[in-house]
């Protein structure tokens, strides 16, 4: 956890996030906090505290699955190669979420439950699914890249950044919120088993973060009214941190806009996953 003063900030609402508990069952324990506004901030950047947001047009003619794959996978691999510096970027699939998603399934649902994507190990698992021919999006992924299961495997370096897009309104009941990575440490979270994420078979590890105390404050960000032309990087994985014991990944929640009733109008976003591979 850093030992710098974090630069003020305005309050963007006071909202109530779901943590887990640091004792006893594993149980949900909300808790009241203030969200700051990340636009008057003065962040670092993702490298640093987790995540930015980024000025960023799509080519795609619409949000449907046709076109996100044809286009905009390609687009947010050329602009995770041009935030990271890595060698390749793959972007294998992407995540809708909104009433009509969440009907099909409830992990498609806005989560509102504070975590970060990946537990340390995940890597073993990404690059166990580019050596399965059967995964259409990771073999669609290599090809566009010109790049092998074997370059993934030998890769030094893995880094995941992932975006996040309003494709809905602007004001939303549920928007996502960030927490500053350098206020959180991985003494700060447990591992929780994901089984069978949306119905796709996939099973891994996630991290459940536990509820904030006095040596572990956290700092909480969101964007408000983010349009369609922007979109929120955050890192949730890197290979070199998790073998340093360092802060791989970045807390984030859906929460509760309290000016917004629930489902009018309903958060509607997409979300994709960049692999950063480093030679």
């Amino acid at each position: 956890m850093t030992d710098q003063k974090l630069a003020p900030a305005d309050v963007f609402c006071r909202a109530t996030l779901n943590f887990a508990a640091r004792s006893g069952e594993f149980v949900a324990e909300p808790t009241e906090l203030d969200i700051f506004d990340g636009r008057t901030a003065e962040l670092p950047g993702w490298a640093e505290c987790g995540f930015e947001v980024v000025s960023h047009s799509t080519a795609a003619a619409s949000w449907d699955d046709e076109a996100l794959t044809a286009v905009h996978h390609r687009e947010m691999e050329e602009l995770a190669r041009k935030m990271t510096g890595c060698d390749v970027a793959l972007v294998s699939n992407h995540i809708k979420r909104g009433p009509e998603h969440a009907a099909q399934h409830q992990d498609l649902a806005p989560i509102v439950f504070v975590h970060s994507d990946f537990a340390a190990g995940y890597d073993d698992l990404v690059r166990q699914s580019f050596q399965q021919s059967d995964r259409e999006g990771s073999m669609r992924a290599l090809e566009r890249n010109g790049v092998t299961p074997a370059d993934v495997a030998a890769a030094s370096r893995l880094v995941i950044l992932q975006f996040w897009r309003n494709t809905g309104p602007a004001k939303m009941d549920l928007p996502l919120a960030f927490c500053d990575a350098r206020t959180v440490t991985p003494a700060d979270t447990r591992p929780i088993p994901v089984t069978d994420y949306a119905g796709s078979g996939v099973d891994f590890e996630a991290l459940a973060v536990l509820g904030p105390t006095e040596a572990s404050p956290y700092r909480w960000y969101a964007f408000p009214e983010l349009q369609p032309d922007e979109t929120v990087a955050f890192r949730t994985y890197d290979t070199e941190l998790v073998a340093r014991g360092e802060t791989w990944f970045t807390p984030h929640s859906a929460f509760r806009d309290p000016e917004v009733e629930i489902g009018r109008p309903a958060r509607s976003s997409i979300e994709l996953r960049a692999i950063c591979l480093y030679e």
